[in-house]
């Protein structure tokens, strides 16, 4: 008797904490749609291509993982950025890629408590390079 007492709250319990950590898993992961961005006129033409990038932030580790086709020419880095949406800004970590037309980005980096908060305010994106467009051929901030 005291145990079917206990079994609605148990249940209830285990419920709650089930939702509670797929909302705290949900909020740590961020997509990125990689798409074209010419710097100007001049490169417009070569900036071709399309790609997504799925990242997971674990603590203080940023674990990145996309893929990216169609560029012109192949892809020679790739790097997160920091700057507010539509807006270029600097360099700040390295990911690993695939240099060809099309292929894998991927990486898992430690993120400063800084890059962290960047990251949640959308200030963080992916921009891979390529022979085409060494000023960046594919962009994609990092949203939730």
């Amino acid at each position: 008797m005291t145990c079917a007492r206990w079994r609605p709250a148990a249940t209830l319990l285990l419920v709650a904490s089930v939702c509670a950590s797929t909302l705290t898993a949900q909020g740590n992961t961020y997509r990125a749609r990689l798409s074209p961005v010419p710097v100007d006129a001049t490169t417009q033409a070569n900036t071709t291509g399309t790609g997504s990038v799925t990242a997971t932030l674990s603590g203080a580790t940023l674990s990145v993982a996309g893929t990216f086709s169609g560029l012109q020419k192949p892809a020679t880095t790739a790097k997160v950025h920091v700057g507010p949406r539509g807006i270029r800004g600097p360099a700040a970590l390295d990911l690993t890629i695939t240099k060809a037309t099309s292929g894998t980005v991927q990486g898992d980096l430690m993120l400063s408590a800084a890059q962290v908060d960047h990251l949640k305010r959308g200030r963080l994106y992916i921009q891979i390079q390529s022979e085409a467009a060494r000023e960046g051929n594919l962009w994609g901030w990092l949203l939730q």
